[in-house]
């Protein structure tokens, strides 16, 4: 049966014929339940990547920083100051890598490119739809956290507009906290959420590099040179206890979590081997690690014990060059948004269609009315969320832990069931004395994996090796 990917039909809505990088790789698998033939495995069928190696350093780095370096200064401030902070970001940050660098190894073994699909062709079924059900929740968590950094931010710049205090009794109906979300989500938000395609992702990708950059910027200036009125709280030295340590950790993973999307950079690269990949994502992380050590270090050192799970809510809101950093933070998460959608509409997409057992092909009339409830749905139900839970701290503490299962869970999972069946497979065809490709051929239908041997071929010989068959699904 002919592949067919959800949301990959261009050209609806106007949009542009390029996509943008990362809004294209990170499109929903197929929902074909049966596994690849090895026609349709074959690099001549799939296309040879055109991203170079620093073309995905930037992908990647791109898609790792974002939004959630605004609560890294609260995370230090948790941890329990400088020292225990950067302790703990540089221990993770050797699991974060590995990481990646497994989810590349099981995505040559297997000849999937997505992370749902190593997961289901690795692990199995039922680790392959929890990992999809934990990616639509994941993303759907982090939309709920945008809206909330939205109204964060239009506070601090409404009440200077308006030179009155935020929340003062008495302040005119409109500029009301809930009111300001709703109507900047409705203008905005949902109407680059419905159409089926992202067309307008590159330049969403280089206003959301350019707001991170000048965020931290003025976080570190800010620190260097102070103004008069802002006073920090008391500096801590030392964590209180190690449950302090590890509340730290979701917040820290939420600012790395880009293993979701790493699966696709890997298979778009010309030379996808796992040698190159592993300095690709190193240089990516050292990149975002000096990002987030330099806003987290800083913003904590100016407030103390007393800065905000949002960084910028600490600074005065008179102040017209952190202003103009809430305003980058606003036009990177009103773009950001309707990605993450994208991602988890594809994804509960896909698990209706699989639960169904409605091949994609035969269900093209009603997909346009599917995607149009599917999008309300999700829309409403993270508005209502962000307007009666104004705590993003609250937020960021689920979804990180979420985000847990992707940087460690899942690839554990993976490279696990990847070293047991390369021992299963070791045994019977020492002691049958079987040829090689007939074991191999057997042994990649009862484990649903590719063999050692493959693997050690596909990463000698280059990307997509043809004799490395695409399972798929089990």
């Amino acid at each position: 049966m002919a592949q067919v990917s959800i949301n990959s039909d261009l050209g609806e809505w106007g949009s542009s014929m390029d996509s943008g990088e990362r809004a294209r790789l990170l499109q929903s698998p197929c929902v074909d339940t049966a596994p690849k033939s090895e026609g349709e495995a074959s690099p001549e069928g799939l296309g040879r990547g055109t991203t170079s190696t620093l073309g995905a350093i930037f992908i990647v780095v791109n898609a790792c920083l974002g939004a959630g370096l605004l609560n890294f200064p609260a995370a230090f401030s948790t941890a329990g100051g400088v020292a225990a902070g950067v302790a703990l970001q540089m221990g993770m940050l050797v699991f974060i890598i590995s990481g990646l660098v497994i989810l590349a190894y099981c995505s040559q073994a297997s000849n999937e490119r997505t992370y749902q699909e190593v997961v289901w062709a690795v692990c199995g079924k039922l680790t392959g739809v929890l990992c999809e059900v934990t990616i639509a929740i994941y993303t759907f968590g982090t939309c709920i956290a945008f809206l909330i950094i939205i109204g964060d931010q239009q506070d601090k710049i409404i009440a200077v507009m308006a030179k009155e205090p935020e929340g003062a009794s008495g302040s005119p109906w409109y500029t009301d906290r809930k009111f300001t979300i709703s109507l900047t989500a409705f203008l905005f938000i949902l109407p680059l959420s419905i159409p089926r395609e992202i067309g307008f992702q590159k330049y969403a990708s280089f206003l959301s590099v350019v707001g991170t950059w000048y965020v931290t910027a003025i976080i570190i200036i800010k620190y260097i040179w102070p103004d008069k009125e802002m006073t920090p709280g008391d500096i801590l030295t030392r964590p209180a206890s190690w449950v302090a340590v590890f509340n730290a950790m979701p917040t820290i993973c939420f600012g790395f979590q880009c293993h979701v999307s790493s699966v696709p950079v890997f298979n778009s690269m010309r030379q996808p081997k796992v040698k190159t990949w592993g300095g690709v994502v190193t240089a990516a992380m050292v990149i975002a690690l000096a990002v987030y050590m330099g806003t987290g270090i800083c913003g904590f050192l100016t407030f103390g014990a007393a800065v905000d799970p949002d960084v910028l809510l600490s600074y005065p809101s008179e102040d017209m060059a952190v202003a103009l950093a809430r305003a980058f933070i606003i036009l990177s998460v009103l773009t950001s948004y309707p990605i993450l959608h994208f991602c988890g509409r594809a994804v509960v997409e896909g698990l209706w269609l699989r639960y169904q057992g409605m091949p994609v092909e035969e269900d093209v009339g009603r997909e346009r009315r599917r995607r149009v409830l599917q999008t309300l749905v999700w829309f409403l139900l993270t508005l209502l969320l962000a307007l009666f839970i104004p705590d993003i701290g609250k937020v960021i503490s689920v979804i990180g832990g979420l985000a847990a299962c992707f940087i460690f869970v899942f690839p554990g999972l993976c490279l696990i069931q990847a070293k047991l069946s390369e021992m299963e497979e070791v045994k019977p065809a020492r002691s049958l004395h079987l040829r090689p490709d007939h074991s191999q051929r057997h042994l990649c239908g009862s484990l649903g994996i590719t063999t050692a041997s493959r693997q050690h071929m596909a990463f000698a010989a280059g990307p997509r090796n043809p004799s490395l068959q695409a399972l798929g699904p089990p």
